[in-house]
């Protein structure tokens, strides 16, 4: 990817000289220390190790380190089982596997804990290198869209508005050789008024930017994003500690531009066409009021119950515009509800889907990719709560229950019977850290999806790509 690639500083050349990492779980250790030197043997039965997972050991000899142990604990193994090495191990110092198993997972999970955001402190150590083995270009093509989507989630809101997220998407579309529009001004008044009017109170003027990438027979794969830059929440406004954390409410536009990297550069069989929809929901005299009445690029109209229920307005007018192109799959990607965090925690994304197919083919991607998703119901009996007495209907429910699945039911009546669709309620951030997980933003259900798409198309001839 000249011009666009991050450098994984995390990454050891090919003829670095490097040093044996081992890892292993409790039921391997007699057998590893049947393979080390006696000296090495030695000294992790005196230091006590017991192969828990994250345990490391170095290994001394020779007046230095002669190579480390990694534990994997009981379990099954999974990138988070390498997530510290890139900072547990000595700053700047460079390594190769040992062992041939769980190549893929490692060189993810390495890569994964040594992302720091370091635009404007220095990190304050060079992270452990790992000399990545041959095949393991995928999990170091997935750290690397992880690495840009924490990148856009991380940037402070100062700096990164409607314009410099719409710019992000068209500086993607180059590197791939992709079509971006930028949809902003009368244009986007007129094709997509919920989404402007969100954005109307804001000096950074709202857009809506489009990518569309891929051979023209193709199946369309249409992936929307909320990119809500900052949110005060509007005329009913956040509290401040509400606030804190409002620059990550752009996250389901940063995951899906994620998506359709990994989607490009595998070159997968598909026609993409992703859709940012770029604003900051901003107070001023002219912002959206509660009670206001919007139209919808569907036509439909939607009394305004609460101005912090402002990302599925944006997604309303996306979506009507994806499904007007006919995708042969429709997925969007929002931070949407604190409700779904209220019944998930932050790890789980929520996925509502009407589509019994598309959910095992997400969750199980989910599950083989360690980017898990966790299926909540459309549940119809709750529609009626979206009613409006002036309006088709009201953006929030009459009750102060169930939110998430309003949510995704709002979305829903955006959506066309026969289309494939599903909804991703993420929360697109790391509280605290943890191995292979750094605090701040989170490529939350980016692998799931894009390894949802090249489940669902696989066998088509490729774009050729």
């Amino acid at each position: 990817m000249p011009g666009h690639r991050l450098m994984l500083d995390c990454l050891a050349a090919p003829d670095a000289a490097t040093l044996p990492l081992h890892c292993v779980t409790p039921e391997g250790l007699e057998a590893l220390r049947a393979r080390l030197p006696a000296g090495a043997a030695g000294f992790l039965d005196a230091s006590g190790f017991a192969a828990k997972a994250q345990e490391v050991r170095l290994l001394p000899g020779g007046g230095g380190i002669t190579g480390a142990v990694l534990g994997l604990g009981e379990g099954p193994a999974t990138p988070w089982s390498f997530g510290g090495l890139a900072n547990a191990l000595p700053a700047g110092s460079a390594w190769h596997l040992a062992e041939e198993a769980l190549v893929e997972e490692a060189v993810l999970g390495w890569c994964l804990g040594a992302y720091r955001y370091a635009r404007f402190k220095a990190a304050s150590r060079a992270p452990a290198r790992l000399r990545a083995p041959p095949g393991t270009e995928r999990s170091q093509h997935a750290a690397e869209a992880a690495w840009r989507v924490r990148d856009l989630i991380n940037a402070p809101a100062n700096l990164m508005g409607p314009a410099e997220l719409a710019q992000a998407t068209q500086n993607l579309a180059t590197v791939y050789g992709a079509r971006c529009t930028i949809i902003a001004g009368a244009a986007l008044q007129e094709g997509f008024p919920a989404l402007a009017a969100v954005g109307q109170a804001s000096p950074r003027a709202p857009r809506v930017a489009v990518l569309e990438w891929g051979v023209p027979d193709a199946p369309l794969v249409a992936l929307c994003g909320k990119g809500v830059c900052f949110d005060s929440g509007g005329l009913d406004l956040k509290p401040a500690s509400s606030m804190l954390r409002m620059k990550k409410d752009m996250g389901g536009a940063a995951i899906v531009l994620g998506i359709a990297e990994m989607v490009m550069r595998a070159g997968l069989p598909v026609r993409l066409l992703v859709l940012v929809g770029a604003v900051e929901n901003a107070v001023a005299g002219n912002a959206f009021r509660p009670m206001d009445v919007l139209r919808t690029r569907a036509g439909l109209t939607v009394e305004v119950g609460n101005t912090d229920a402002e990302g599925r307005l944006v997604l309303a007018d996306l979506l009507t515009y994806a499904a007007e192109q006919d995708p042969a799959l429709l997925i969007d990607c929002a931070t949407l509800t604190g409700a779904a965090r209220a019944a998930l925690g932050p790890d789980l994304p929520a996925l509502f889907t009407p589509d019994e197919a598309l959910a095992a083919a997400l969750l199980g991607a989910g599950e083989r990719t360690a980017d898990p998703l966790w299926r909540l119901p459309l549940h119809g009996g709750y529609d009626s709560w979206l009613d409006s007495t002036i309006a088709d209907l009201n953006n929030v429910s009459s009750r102060p229950m169930a939110g998430a699945i309003i949510g995704g039911l709002f979305l829903r009546r955006f959506i066309p019977p026969t289309t494939p669709w599903a909804h991703l309620d993420v929360y697109a951030w790391n509280d605290s850290a943890r191995p292979g997980r750094p605090e701040g933003g989170e490529a939350q259900a980016m692998r799931a999806v894009a390894g949802a798409v090249e489940t669902l198309f696989a066998g088509i001839p490729g774009p050729g790509r």
